[in-house]
């Protein structure tokens, strides 16, 4: 009679130790006098006045578990959207609800669609419930959805598409996303994750509630991360058809939002005046940024979220690994992103004005040097 060979220790099951742990950006500079934090996509706005108001009355329920069904919080969401609450549930920041979809429509064997610069939790998300990553190409940086149709086999079950996408800006009109919901089949799950929708100016976009509440297959997540300015709280949400909601429900928590959360939640979602004060202030910079830095003669891939993408030569002196090392030296710390395929470009948020200012100013004087070198 065989035994089975002994292990000194537990092993994971087959595919988690291929995952590559999701690295946040940086968030200081050895020696600096003053940091300027342009690497995570934070406001610079801060959070709704509301919100810290409604966190301080919070304080003094902290012994108490918080509604296990973000009762608050998803009725201030509906409000805001015209939504039915039931339609709606919350995670711990949208990452937790992306990885739900994965638990809860993946299998073994079973496929996950993304683009090739698309959001990285998709990918660890994908295989942490055991499925199979699945990358298709971009065209100039953009979702290409022929390229993703072209790909779908029996296999695939879920389609992740950030739009806007980070960390690239570009963003997919609402046409073409109809398209590809129109050429998918009706049992995959086309996930449009909407965490930059806010920031968006143009007319053809759309973050897709409409298609949402006509369709079987299609949910749209958010987060309160980005323009809300709650990112420490960790806050997303979620709609989708029924069948979808009562799947994740199954899976998620009981307690998965704090009550500090839930309370600062429904207030950030209330104040449309902060929400105001914020798009028109990353409107302005961002065109800004994007003007005074090409004028270096660097490329910056158009976004339409509160970040831009600097593209820099592979070149010794010029490129982008020294451009990143020479403004942190001095304070200005902005996202590598090499991980997303992108090794050349580095991604910059659009800050304060001040913050704003000395990113421009630290990358003139690297522009500058590495020409003279």
């Amino acid at each position: 009679m065989s035994s089975a060979p002994s292990v000194s220790r537990p092993v994971p099951r087959p595919g988690i130790l291929a995952i590559e742990a999701y690295v946040p950006g940086k968030s200081g500079a050895p020696g600096a006098v003053k940091v300027h934090k342009l690497s995570s996509n934070e406001t610079p706005l801060g959070p709704s006045p509301l919100a810290i108001e409604a966190m301080r009355e919070e304080a003094f329920r902290l012994a108490l578990y918080p509604d296990g069904n973000s009762t608050r919080l998803r009725e201030a969401i509906a409000f805001r959207y015209g939504l039915d609450p039931a339609r709606i549930v919350c995670g711990a920041g949208s990452d937790e609800l992306l990885s739900f979809l994965a638990y809860a429509y993946l299998s073994e064997g079973d496929e996950g669609i993304f683009t090739e610069h698309g959001f990285l939790v998709y990918r660890i998300a994908i295989l942490a419930a055991g499925g199979t990553p699945v990358v298709v190409p971009e065209r100039d940086l953009h979702a290409d959805v022929d390229a993703i149709l072209a790909a779908v086999t029996p296999r695939t079950k879920i389609v992740y598409l950030a739009n806007p996408n980070n960390p690239t800006g570009t963003y997919l009109p609402f046409a073409e996303i109809r398209r590809l919901h129109a050429g998918l089949p009706p049992n995959v799950l086309l996930v449009l994750d909407g965490a930059y929708a806010e920031y968006v100016r143009t007319n053809d976009y759309s973050a897709g509630l409409e298609l949402v509440l006509e369709s079987e297959n299609v949910v749209m997540t958010r987060t309160f991360s980005k323009i809300h300015g709650l990112a420490a709280l960790r806050i997303g949400w979620m709609v989708g058809p029924a069948g979808v909601i009562d799947a994740v429900n199954r899976i998620r928590g009981p307690f998965n939002l704090s009550g500090s959360a839930i309370a600062a939640g429904a207030a950030a979602i209330a104040d449309e005046a902060h929400v105001a004060a914020a798009v028109a202030h990353n409107e302005t910079w961002l065109a800004w940024m994007t003007e005074v830095v090409s004028s270096l003669g660097l490329v910056v891939t158009p976004s339409v979220a509160n970040f831009i993408l600097v593209h820099f030569p592979d070149e010794p002196n010029r490129s982008a690994a020294e451009a990143d090392a020479y403004l942190s030296a001095r304070g200005v710390i902005v996202r590598r992103v090499t991980s997303y395929g992108l090794p050349d470009a580095l991604r910059v948020t659009i800050g304060s004005e001040e913050a704003n200012r000395a990113f421009v100013t630290a990358l003139t004087a690297f522009v500058k040097e590495g020409i003279r070198a």
